[in-house]
């Protein structure tokens, strides 16, 4: 295969930018967002917002203008409001919501419609919220406006959605709220209400939020997503001489541990920040990543899932195909994905040849696969989309015909025309 070779950038980092959006819709004034993604799930989030009467303005060159409407100012809709194929979306409005004036139907697509929320919703009661599922653990989800008050909230999932959706509700509670998780996950909201004004102080394992009396209007600036960039830098480690640089792209500490997992495969991974870019104290830089002569297998234990779990389907055509045996274990989140991804991905593999068990909550590799072309499934799920073009590109001897490569655009439109401009 040739070798990639380039310079890119990805689009702006879609767990910042649903972030940034609810942000700045509680805020008192008007927000800049820079480095908006347009994907389809953030497209999702801003319809959910215009449905609850906030003014947004979306220009393709100079990113997106949300008139914030104050922390208790949104307006209960007449129609339900349609999440998409957004879990991040409908999770946070289940926080953001439950302090609200009115009731709130939240529905999305088949995909999203078996999606797991108890999870969500359980902890927010924790807060005197007032969530119901006629499906059960499933949207639709109905949220009713209550008053809240703060008290001691344990997430049992490690999720950055569970946390999330919690602080966000915390934000109209009366009187503190303390949330503790078991696992750390991402911090992209904890850094973003600091940014508005809130106050958050640490302790071990818990973070505790004191409501304000409001959010201040800001500009935010949405750095690369890292997981989008992860694609390119799997390619790169794929192909021996490659080169591939990716500017400007988030580096959160919470967020690499994919490019830590490839330094350990063997690739020559490197990267630096950029000083004075920090967006809302998000560490911000280039990336560049050099293919090996060889991967090496290597395993994944479960405390390290969650500063991977979006790259481990990308992780997962890795090691099929890298020197040796690789394990991934504690990673039965992917379950509960757009799609089953551990089933999912392991069917991919195994359609292209290579020798994957499916475990309850991993998967074990035999390594050193050589991977035919042929026809994939992708079961819609954007990730697995861009799983496929990326061994099409560098390993497999045949092409990969993918069933729905669309879907990419849920986080990367121009995903494919990106990866074919490196080589």
């Amino acid at each position: 295969m040739k070798p990639l070779q380039g310079e890119i950038r990805v689009p702006g980092d879609k767990s910042i930018a649903h972030r940034a959006c609810l942000v700045a819709a509680l805020a008192e004034g008007d927000s800049h967002i820079i480095g908006f993604s347009g994907g389809g799930d953030n497209h999702s989030t801003l319809r959910v917002l215009r449905g609850l009467g906030v003014h947004i303005e979306v220009d393709a060159a100079r990113g997106v203008r949300i008139q914030g409407r104050g922390l208790r100012g949104l307006s209960a809709p007449v129609d339900a409001l349609d999440c998409g194929n957004s879990g991040t979306t409908m999770r946070l409005m289940m926080g953001l919501l439950a302090g609200q004036r009115g009731a709130f139907e939240l529905v999305g697509d088949a995909s999203l419609s078996a999606r797991p929320m108890e999870r969500v919703a359980a902890p927010l009661r924790r807060l005197g919220a007032r969530i119901e599922m006629p499906a059960g653990d499933h949207p639709p989800v109905r949220v009713v406006g209550a008053p809240l008050v703060g008290s001691r909230v344990e997430t049992r999932v490690a999720s950055a959605q569970v946390k999330s959706a919690c602080l966000l509700a915390a934000l109209l509670a009366s009187g503190e709220t303390t949330v503790f998780e078991a696992t750390p996950t991402r911090d992209h909201t904890e850094r973003m209400l600091r940014h508005v004004g809130v106050t958050l102080h640490e302790s071990p394992g818990g973070l505790r939020l004191v409501p304000p009396e409001r959010l201040e209007a800001r500009e935010f600036v949405v750095p690369g997503d890292v997981s989008s960039a992860a694609f390119f830098a799997g390619a790169a480690a794929l192909v021996p001489g490659s080169e591939v640089v990716v500017r400007g792209v988030g580096l959160n500490p919470r967020r690499v541990g994919f490019l830590h997992a490839l330094r350990e495969m063997g690739a020559s991974v490197e990267w630096a920040l950029t000083p004075g870019l920090a967006a809302h104290d998000e560490p911000v830089g280039d990336l560049v990543v050099r293919g090996p002569a060889t991967l090496r297998g290597v395993d994944i234990s479960p405390e390290r899932v969650a500063d991977m779990v979006d790259e481990l389907p990308l992780f997962a055509c890795l090691a099929a195909v890298a020197d040796g045996p690789s394990v991934v274990v504690g990673a039965d989140e992917l379950r509960v994905k757009e799609t089953d991804r551990i089933s999912a991905t392991g069917a991919l593999l195994r359609a292209l040849g290579a020798t994957v068990e499916d475990t309850r909550d991993g998967w074990r590799f035999a390594g050193n696969a050589r991977l035919t072309g042929g026809a994939v499934r992708v079961e819609g799920d954007h990730r697995l989309a861009m799983c496929a073009a990326v061994l099409s590109r560098t390993v497999t001897r045949g092409p990969v015909e993918i069933d729905a490569p669309s879907v990419a655009s849920v986080s990367f439109p121009g995903f494919f025309e990106t990866l074919e401009r490196l080589g």
